[in-house]
C-alpha cells in the first residue's frame, strides 16, 4: 500500500487517504488542504480535523508550520476549531492536538500575511524553530507499519458518538468568543455603538454567559450577570446607598443564545476561571485597548520590572514604599507584591474592577477597598468641600490614598507603577492613509486641555497626559512606567521635556512585539524616575533584553538641543521642479520606509524636496544616512541629527552616498511615472542599439558633463570619482541592467526602465498590486544578479555606517 501511495500526486493522495481512513466523515478541501467534518445535528457541521497534505515523502514538521500559517493568515482560529491538526504525505501521517498550538495565533510578533507555502521565508523558518518542541510531540503513523494502530487512533479520537458539547478552556475561549460575537451578540437588546461610547463592551456579556451554570452566572462580581433569560449589568450605588442595576433581555426570545450554548459546555473547568477572567483583555477591541490601556503586560516583564524596583529601592522596599497602579486593567502588573496594605489599583473600566474583585476572591493579593474605578485624566484626587468643610463632591480615591497624596513625605515614598494607555492622535498608523488624524483619540479629557501648553505636540499621546499629571499633581513621587521612549528623545516631546524634570534612576528596554497585539517593531522601556530631584533629561542608559529575557547589553538615549537632519535638508531646497523628488518624514528609524526617491510628489503627509544637479549630492547623503543602517526594534527611536561640517571635505563619502542611493530598493523612480533621469549608464554600455534614453542626466552628471548653473563661466561640474566599494556596486548594477535589456522583445519591456521597473518586470505583482518578493521571480539568472547587487549594496552600507556616526548624523 505504501508504494502505491508514494506514487500519487497530491490530489489523488488526499482522496485515497480519505477513503482509507476517514470514509465515515465528510471531507472538504480549500484554503486548508484537507478538512474532516461531520454533521452533528443541532451542533451543525463540526470541524474534527484540519490537515496539510504533501505528495511523496516530506518533512511533516514543515507541513505543520504551513498549516499553522494558513490558519493564521485566514483567521480560521476565530471559527469553530477541530480537536486535531494533521500532516500527511505518501508515507506517513502525524497528529497534534489543536490546543497545543492555539497560543501561537495570539502572538503579536508573527507575520501571518506571508505566503504559507513559501518554506524559505524568514517568518516560516522562525516559526519552524520556535515550534520545534511542540512538533516533536506529534504522534506519527506509517501506513505500512502502523495501519491498524492508525485506524484505532482515528476511531478513538474522531468519533462523534460521545460528542454532545465542546469543552472550553484557556486555549480556545477567545476563538469561541468570536463565534459568540457573530451568533449571539446582536440578539441582545443593546445598542452596541452607544454602549461602547459608555465603556460597555460585549466581552463582559460573553463572560457572563461563559462563567455560568444553568444560565445563571456563577460569580456575582462580574460587570454583567446572566439571570436565566436576562442580564443585569453596570451595577452602581445610588445617593441613598441602594444598589442599582441596568437590565436587558433578548430580541429573539433567547433563541440564538440557546442554540449557541447547546454546543459548548459551561462553565469551563474551575482551574481555568482565573486565567479567563484575568485575560479579559484578549476580548477587547484594538481601539478600546488603545484608549483604556487594556493591554496585558507579559509576566516576564512584570517580573523584570519588580527586579529593577528591588535593585533601585532595596530588597524590602515593599515595607517602606506605597505602590499605585493607576492604569491597572485586570491587575496583573501587581501580581508579585505581597504587602497588600500598601498597594492600590485603579482603572477606568468598571468591568475590570469587577474582574479584580473576583480574582481577590480567588486569592489575588489585594484589598477590595484598595481597588477602585478612577478616570485618571478626568477625575479629581480629593473630596471637594464647601466653606464649612462639608463634602459636596466625593473623590473616588480611598481616604488612605488621599492622605498619602496630601503628605509630602509619604508622596516621596509613593511609586506610581504603570503600563499606561498608548493611543495617539497623529501617527502614520492612526491616519489610515487619509492624511487626517484619528478623531477623539487622546483629546476628550480634562488633562489634555489643562496641560496643552506644556505638552505641545506630545498632547497627542495618552501616556504623555498621564505622565504630566503625575509630574505636576503628585509632586515628588516616584514613577516606574512601561512606555515607548518618545518622551526621552522625540522632537514631538521637546516642550514636554522643558517641564518634565526628574532624575532617572534605572531602567531597561524590550521588544514591543512581546506585548499582546502591539503592532510594530520598536522598544518599550521600563524607566524609574525620582520626581523630587529636578534634573533635565540629557542622557539615559537602558539595559537591553530580547524576547526571551536574555541580556543583550546597554544603550544610551540622548536629549540634547541639536537640530534634526530635516532642518539640514531644508538648506538644499530648490525653487523649480527638478529631475525627481525625495520623500521623507520624521527623523527617526521608525520612518525609514517613508524615505524614498519618487518621480513626483504624492498626496500623503510628509516632506517632499525637489532634486536637481545643485542638490543631488546632499539629497544622496540624506537618503543614504537614513537607509544605510537597518532599522531594528533597538534603534527604532534613534534620532537623525544635523551633522557637523566634517562630511563637507569627504568627497568619497559623497560619491558613496550617490552610488548607494541609485541602487537602493527605496529608489522608486519609474519610467511609467515620467522621465527617468536616474540611469547611470549609457546606451552603449548596456548594448542598446534601437533607441536612445529619454534622459542621460545621471550618466553625464557622473562624468562631470553637466554645466554648473552657479558658475559665471558655465563651467562643468567635477567628474564623480567612486571608491572601490561603489565601483563594485555600479558593476553589479550594470550587469543587471544589461541582462534586462536582452529582453527587449518581451512584453512589458521599457527602454528607459529604472531599477524599480526592472524589479517589477522580473518579479511581477500579486493580486493586490504589490510587487512580489525577489524569490518569487521565475528567472534564476535575474535572482543571481539581484543577489550580487544587494551584496555589493550591503558592503557599501557597512562602509558608510561609521562615517554616519563620525559626522554626527547619529549618536552611538
Amino acid at each position: 500500500m505504501s508504494e502505491e501511495l508514494l506514487k500519487l500526486s497530491e490530489e489523488p493522495l488526499k482522496s485515497k487517504i480519505k477513503d482509507l481512513y476517514f470514509s465515515k466523515f465528510n471531507y472538504v478541501g480549500a484554503k486548508i488542504d484537507f478538512c474532516i467534518t461531520q454533521n452533528l445535528g443541532l451542533l451543525g457541521e463540526v470541524n474534527l480535523l484540519w490537515a496539510e497534505a504533501k505528495q511523496g515523502k516530506s518533512e511533516l514538521k514543515k507541513s505543520f508550520v504551513q498549516l499553522v500559517l494558513t490558519i493564521g493568515k485566514y483567521k480560521f482560529y476565530t471559527e469553530q476549531t477541530p480537536n486535531l491538526l494533521c500532516a500527511f504525505d505518501g508515507e506517513k501521517i502525524a497528529f497534534l492536538p489543536f490546543a497545543s498550538l492555539q497560543e501561537i495565533f495570539y502572538q503579536s510578533d508573527i507575520d501571518f500575511s506571508v505566503t504559507p507555502s513559501n518554506h524559505k521565508n524568514e517568518q516560516f523558518l522562525k516559526l519552524l524553530k520556535e515550534l520545534d518542541g511542540i512538533l516533536n510531540t506529534a504522534q506519527i503513523f506509517y501506513y505500512e507499519k502502523n495501519n491498524e494502530e492508525l485506524k484505532t487512533f482515528i476511531k478513538e479520537n474522531l468519533t462523534s458518538e460521545n460528542i454532545s458539547k465542546f469543552q472550553i478552556d484557556k486555549n480556545n475561549f477567545v476563538s469561541i468568543y468570536h463565534k459568540w460575537n457573530k451568533m449571539v451578540k446582536d440578539t441582545i437588546s443593546i445598542d452596541w455603538n452607544l454602549a461602547k461610547e459608555s465603556g460597555i463592551i460585549d466581552a463582559d456579556f460573553y463572560l457572563a454567559d461563559l462563567l455560568s451554570n444553568e444560565n445563571e452566572t456563577i460569580s456575582q462580581n462580574l460587570f454583567a450577570i446572566l439571570k436565566k433569560d436576562y442580564y443585569e449589568f453596570n451595577k452602581t450605588k445610588s445617593d441613598l446607598g441602594s444598589i442599582i442595576n441596568e437590565r436587558t433581555s433578548f430580541k429573539d426570545n433567547q433563541k440564538a443564545h440557546h442554540e449557541f450554548w447547546a454546543i459548548y459546555e459551561r462553565p469551563p473547568r474551575e482551574e481555568f476561571w482565573d486565567y479567563i477572567i484575568k485575560r479579559r483583555d484578549l476580548l477587547v477591541d484594538q481601539d478600546v485597548r488603545e484608549r483604556k490601556g487594556a493591554f496585558f503586560t507579559p509576566r516576564i516583564w512584570v517580573d523584570k520590572a519588580c527586579e529593577y524596583l528591588s535593585k533601585t529601592f532595596g530588597e524590602d522596599y515593599e515595607e517602606e514604599y506605597y505602590i499605585w497602579d493607576l492604569a491597572g486593567g485586570t491587575g496583573n502588573l501587581l501580581a508579585n507584591f505581597t504587602n497588600k496594605k500598601n498597594i492600590f489599583c485603579s482603572t477606568l473600566d468598571k468591568a475590570d474592577i469587577d474582574v479584580i474583585h473576583e480574582r481577590i476572591k480567588n486569592g489575588a493579593n489585594l484589598f477590595e477597598n484598595h481597588v477602585f474605578q478612577f478616570d485618571f485624566l478626568n477625575d479629581e484626587f480629593f473630596d471637594e468641600v464647601d466653606d464649612k468643610g462639608k463634602i459636596i463632591h466625593k473623590s473616588k480615591l480611598p481616604l488612605n490614598l488621599q492622605e498619602i497624596l496630601k503628605d509630602e513625605n509619604k508622596r516621596k515614598k509613593l511609586i506610581i507603577f504603570i503600563n499606561p494607555p498608548y493611543a495617539e492622535a497623529g501617527t502614520s498608523s492612526t491616519k489610515n492613509n487619509t492624511g487626517k488624524n484619528k478623531e477623539r483619540v487622546a483629546r476628550e479629557n480634562k488633562i489634555c486641555e489643562k496641560y496643552k501648553d506644556i505638552l505641545g505636540r506630545a498632547n497627542n499621546e495618552l501616556f504623555a497626559q498621564f505622565f504630566i499629571r503625575i509630574y505636576c499633581e503628585i509632586e515628588d513621587c516616584l514613577m516606574a512606567s512601561f512606555s515607548t521612549l518618545k518622551y526621552v528623545n522625540s522632537t514631538n516631546f521637546i516642550k514636554f521635556r522643558e517641564s518634565f524634570k526628574a532624575k532617572f534612576l534605572k531602567g531597561f528596554m524590550v521588544p514591543s512585539y512581546t506585548f499582546d497585539n502591539v503592532k510594530g517593531n520598536f522598544p518599550i522601556g521600563f524607566l524609574i524616575w525620582d520626581m523630587s530631584k529636578k534634573e533635565e533629561i540629557k542622557k539615559i542608559k537602558l539595559d537591553i533584553f530580547n524576547e526571551n529575557g536574555n541580556f543583550l547589553g546597554a544603550k544610551h538615549f540622548y536629549n540634547d538641543k541639536q537640530e534634526s537632519i530635516n532642518k539640514w535638508l531644508r538648506k538644499f531646497s530648490i525653487k523649480d521642479n527638478g529631475i525627481g523628488v525625495l520623500m521623507a518624514d520624521a527623523p527617526d528609524f521608525q520612518m525609514q520606509n517613508l524615505v524614498a526617491l519618487l518621480n513626483k510628489k504624492t498626496n500623503r503627509h510628509g516632506i517632499f524636496q525637489d532634486i536637481d544637479q545643485t542638490n543631488i549630492i546632499n539629497i544622496a547623503i540624506y537618503f543614504s544616512v537614513r537607509q544605510a543602517i537597518p532599522a531594528t526594534w533597538i534603534n527604532d527611536r534613534d534620532q537623525f541629527l544635523y551633522p557637523n561640517d566634517l562630511y563637507k571635505n569627504d568627497d568619497e563619502f559623497k560619491s558613496d552616498c550617490l552610488a548607494f542611493m541609485l541602487f537602493h530598493g527605496q529608489n522608486r523612480i519609474s519610467a511609467k511615472e515620467g522621465i527617468n533621469h536616474f540611469i547611470p549608464f549609457s546606451e552603449t554600455e548596456l548594448g542598446i542599439t534601437k533607441e536612445a534614453f529619454e534622459s542621460d542626466f545621471m550618466y553625464k552628471f557622473i562624468k562631470g558633463e553637466i554645466k554648473d548653473e552657479n558658475s559665471l563661466f558655465g563651467d562643468e561640474l567635477v567628474k564623480i570619482e567612486f571608491s572601490l566599494e561603489a565601483q563594485e556596486l555600479l558593476k553589479a548594477g550594470k550587469e543587471l541592467f544589461k541582462y534586462y535589456h536582452t529582453h527587449s522583445e518581451d512584453k512589458g519591456y521599457l527602454v528607459n526602465a529604472s531599477l524599480y521597473d526592472i524589479k517589477e518586470f522580473f518579479q511581477g505583482r500579486d493580486e493586490k498590486g504589490r510587487m512580489n518578493r525577489p524569490n518569487q521571480a521565475k528567472d534564476e539568472h535575474y535572482k543571481v544578479l539581484l543577489s550580487d547587487l544587494n551584496t555589493a549594496l550591503n558592503t557599501l552600507a557597512k562602509k558608510l555606517e561609521p562615517k554616519i556616526y563620525e559626522y554626527g548624523f547619529l549618536k552611538e
